[in-house]
């Protein structure tokens, strides 16, 4: 099978690849120098020269809550351009089989948890992230509406939770969750530093997942699309809270300071966990707990990324 990867410098395309089923499928995985997303005509041109049989777009603009609400245009416009652009020229290329990456920020902002898949649009969306969750929605949403017209194109969405590891992003201005807490736990240890703050109460709650996890979960659902939902959750079953991630971090990383409450700062939804009634019917789950996933995290940062930070 040839299988067109998009993102593949990215945290989730470099675990696929590192997966070692990977290695049973025909992987084309362009740089951007030789796919150019934003390049409509480039796109439809590319599809049709290497002709794969399934596309998964995991390419996109992404970055944590201090990147989102510095640069909403950036969020909205390129992950808006890169969503359409490969979706539609895929269906104008012929290819039958499309595997979506969204996100968990399409869901409504206050609403039940564990969110469904159909609370997609059902309410007001997060600010802090609403730029990002629009192109989300609307690439799906266009996925939705091929599959409709035509039932011999099956164009699918996956909505991970909240997912970290290997090949993440680790500075501040970019850097989701666990990777800036790590970092930033890292840097107060080796500083000699009292305390840590922590943006909000500590309270709201995410669900993370380790990327390598989630690229079973893609092997799985190329291996199974016939059997994959038009749209499926893919999370881990439970969340902590801010300040439990805070904890569990310091005490993998060696930090015995203290945490205090910066209640100025944004802290996003109060609670973030995706209901995995679908993915538990369709017979998959992820495996590795929060600390070995944390501790294998730290030891990928102490080794690709402290030498480069000036302390």
């Amino acid at each position: 099978m040839r299988l067109l990867l998009t993102g593949g410098s990215g945290m989730v395309g470099r675990n696929f690849l590192e997966h070692p089923d990977s290695s049973s499928f025909d992987v084309l995985s362009p740089a951007s120098s030789e796919l150019n997303l934003f390049d409509y005509h480039a796109v439809e041109n590319y599809l049709l020269q290497n002709k794969p049989d399934i596309i998964i777009h995991a390419a996109g603009r992404v970055g944590g809550i201090q990147a989102n609400i510095r640069q909403p245009v950036r969020f909205l416009l390129e992950n808006l351009d890169m969503g359409r652009n490969i979706v539609w020229a895929a269906r104008k290329a012929g290819i039958k089989q499309f595997i979506n990456l969204g996100s968990s920020c399409m869901y409504p902002r206050d609403t039940l948890n564990p969110l469904k898949e159909e609370l997609v649009l059902k309410g007001e969306l997060e600010p802090t992230n609403e730029g990002y969750a629009l192109a989300k929605i609307t690439t799906a949403r266009l996925c939705q509406y091929i599959t409709s017209e035509d039932s011999t194109y099956q164009y699918k969405t996956l909505i991970p939770c909240n997912l970290y590891g290997r090949w993440d992003k680790f500075a501040p201005v970019y850097a989701h969750l666990i990777p800036a807490v790590i970092r930033k736990i890292h840097e107060a240890k080796v500083q000699g530093k009292n305390t840590v703050t922590i943006w909000g109460e500590g309270t709201a709650r995410r669900e993370f997942m380790l990327a390598s996890d989630f690229a079973s979960c893609l092997i799985r659902a190329v291996n199974h699309f016939e059997t994959l939902p038009a749209m499926m959750n893919v999370g881990i079953g439970r969340d902590y809270t801010i300040d439990e991630y805070y904890k569990a971090i310091a005490e993998i990383v060696g930090y015995k300071g203290s945490f205090v409450h910066d209640h100025s700062k944004p802290a996003g939804m109060k609670q973030k966990i995706v209901d995995i009634s679908k993915q538990i019917a369709w017979e998959w789950q992820a495996k590795t707990s929060l600390c070995e996933g944390i501790t294998a995290t730290y030891k990928f940062f102490i080794e690709n990324y402290v030498a480069q930070i000036v302390c």
